[in-house]
């Protein structure tokens, strides 16, 4: 299997039309080839390409923030000469002084397949800045770890945010790629693109089901997002940063975990196998015990539960995480009725509207959760309709 990159760096046909053209590229921590070079470093090794400038999202060019919400600033790139653009600083899209100074933008960026991934918007930000600049770009693809499976609901109009740049699915099952092709049709850009396919990528086989584990290395896309069984588990603990509930930010296994002081975990357990038993399948779930270093319920013994995709238990296309963390706090509402739950903080710098309403894309969730009359089936009755309309929306812009 061959990334975008490697197939940049190694066919010279490829790179042809980006001779003469001043180059830049968007990247992160997780951009590296096969042998774990920064894409970077290797374009610029590379020789024949005039490489400008280079652009971070959210963490960093070179993944050195830790959390949400901390911006990383502009600088001149220590080893190549460079300037290096923050788009998690200042300002959140290019500015025109930072699209004068390329042509032509590779985009190399880890997703983990859920649509708040702020990736994701930072990708939709570029691709509408470079069509009315008159700019190109080139998308370098690479896996999905979370595989082709769909899950959760089609953001609604007017929750637009940079949690959620369009009308996408939360576990939307695209490459990044694909999410460009998709962004480009559904918003009517008009402008140079190009996606620079991966080689021999099935998203579809075992064991790792959209990421060739025995392929390449994982490498953290962000600081939190620690290994595959944290993106399988990301479109629906995600959800936690929504609420009060620790999402086992300051342990070693940050949103593979979930839970907090002083709630009874059996009980909770007891009840999500009583309401709706088979949203718990496709994984093995864990109760746990775990106290944050930092972050939510810093310093206090949480109990929860733990997410495990790594092992015989693991049925990728039953895991269904959106509607095991949605079982969790809708059990956890009914035993604890007066539990706060929802976190009523700024949340990617929104003072306005709930969190865990950007998260999902509506009120819909919440509501459900909050109306101890809703059942299970109340639920998938709203969910359901957009996987199936999902399912057909994404079928033209397949590469794989």
């Amino acid at each position: 299997m061959r990334l975008g990159i490697d197939r940049l760096l190694a066919e010279g046909e490829l790179r042809r039309p980006l001779q003469g053209r001043r180059i830049a590229l968007l990247g992160h921590s997780a951009s590296v080839n096969h042998v774990g070079r920064h894409s970077l470093d290797a374009l610029m090794s590379l020789g024949g390409l005039d490489i400008t400038a280079a652009f971070g999202p959210q963490h960093g060019m070179r993944g050195d923030k830790q959390d949400n919400m901390v911006e990383s600033d502009d600088y001149t790139d220590p080893l190549h000469g460079i300037p290096v653009y923050s788009l998690y600083g200042d300002v959140r899209s290019p500015t025109d002084a930072m699209l004068d100074s390329f042509d032509v933008l590779l985009v190399d960026l880890q997703d983990i397949g859920t649509r708040i991934y702020t990736y994701v918007t930072t990708l939709a930000y570029v691709l509408e800045a470079c069509a009315a600049h008159g700019k190109a770009v080139w998308v370098l693809d690479r896996p999905n770890p979370a595989g082709r499976p769909i899950e959760g609901s089609i953001l609604e109009p007017g929750w637009e945010s940079f949690v959620g740049a369009g009308p996408l699915m939360m576990r939307h099952g695209l490459t990044l790629g694909e999410l460009a092709r998709w962004f480009v049709a559904v918003k009517g850009l008009d402008l140079e693109y190009e996606v620079i396919a991966m080689q021999d990528y099935d998203p579809q086989s075992a064991p790792g089901y959209g990421w060739p584990r025995d392929e390449i290395a994982w490498v953290n896309p962000s600081p939190n997002a620690s290994s595959l069984n944290m993106a399988r588990c990301f479109p629906g603990s995600v959800l936690l940063e929504g609420t009060t509930l620790s999402e086992g930010r300051g342990t070693t296994v940050p949103l593979e975990l979930f839970g907090a002081p002083r709630i009874d975990i059996c009980l909770l357990m007891q009840r999500m196998e009583s309401l709706q038993a088979d949203w718990m399948q496709g994984a093995l779930v864990r109760c746990c015990g775990f106290e944050p270093t930092f972050h939510k319920h810093q310093g206090q013994l949480c109990h929860g539960i733990q997410l495990h995709t790594d092992s015989v238990h693991y049925q990728h296309m039953r895991f269904r995480p959106y509607r095991l963390i949605a079982l969790f706090l809708k059990s956890l509402r009914l035993e604890y009725p007066d539990y706060p739950i929802w976190r009523d903080f700024p949340y990617e710098y929104e003072t306005e509207r709930l969190a865990i309403d950007l998260l999902t894309g509506g009120t819909f969730l919440r509501e459900w959760v909050d109306d101890a009359a809703a059942e299970p089936a109340d639920l998938d009755d709203r969910l359901r309709p957009d996987e199936a309309l999902w399912q057909e929306q994404r079928r033209a812009f397949l590469l794989y």
